[in-house]
């Protein structure tokens, strides 16, 4: 186990805390980034609500979901995909957009991302990360507001997966690669499954 769930959850509300305070009260509009930043994300928007409850009547942010992708497997593919999930994304102009990822790993695929959203006009755009990577060779990309420094390996669990297993893991865990065949073994034999069906 790399991160234990008790310590994801602290350091989520620290982090709550701390974009209240930036944000002096002002409406925000949040970007989840799914599939795998969506645990932090609703765990993260708990946090938010008690920080505003206490202070304001009302709770004055709104959120929308977005798709990027650039992984396959356990590689960065290097082609970032933006897709909007019921949502237009002219609903961001003249807004503060919080977009909330669950890692950044060379920093490229928000590099790209950010970019796509300002076309939109958005007041402005800031980045909330759970993890961030030590990668060898970083793009110089910053996140604005950061969970955790995580070492350069492929981590699992907290909703980030592995061809879709591991989502439901309540820590964060490096994967072992070397288990890697048994899973990508599943998937076959579940994909022939169905096209048998």
């Amino acid at each position: 186990v790399l991160i234990p769930s008790g310590l994801i959850q602290s350091r989520a509300e620290k982090l709550a805390e701390d974009i209240f305070n930036d944000y002096g009260g002002c409406m925000i509009h949040m970007l989840c980034c799914l599939k795998g930043g969506a645990q932090f994300f609703s765990d993260l928007l708990v946090y938010l609500k008690r920080c505003y409850s206490r202070r304001t009547p009302t709770v004055p942010f709104t959120f929308d979901f977005i798709r990027v992708s650039s992984y396959k497997g356990t590689e960065s593919s290097g082609n970032v995909k933006v897709h909007a999930t019921g949502m237009d994304f002219e609903v961001i102009k003249g807004r503060h957009v919080l977009l909330v990822e669950d890692i950044v790993d060379t920093g490229k695929t928000m590099a790209a991302t950010i970019p796509h959203l300002q076309q939109y006009g958005p007041a402005s755009i800031r980045v909330c990360s759970l993890l961030q990577k030590r990668v060898p060779t970083p793009s110089g990309f910053v996140v604005d507001y950061l969970g955790f420094s995580v070492p350069n390996h492929f981590v699992v669990g907290y909703c980030l997966d592995y061809e879709e297993f591991f989502r439901d893991m309540d820590h964060i865990a490096i994967i072992d690669k070397a288990a890697l065949p048994k899973y990508d073994a599943m998937i076959a034999s579940h994909q022939s499954g169905r096209s048998s069906m």
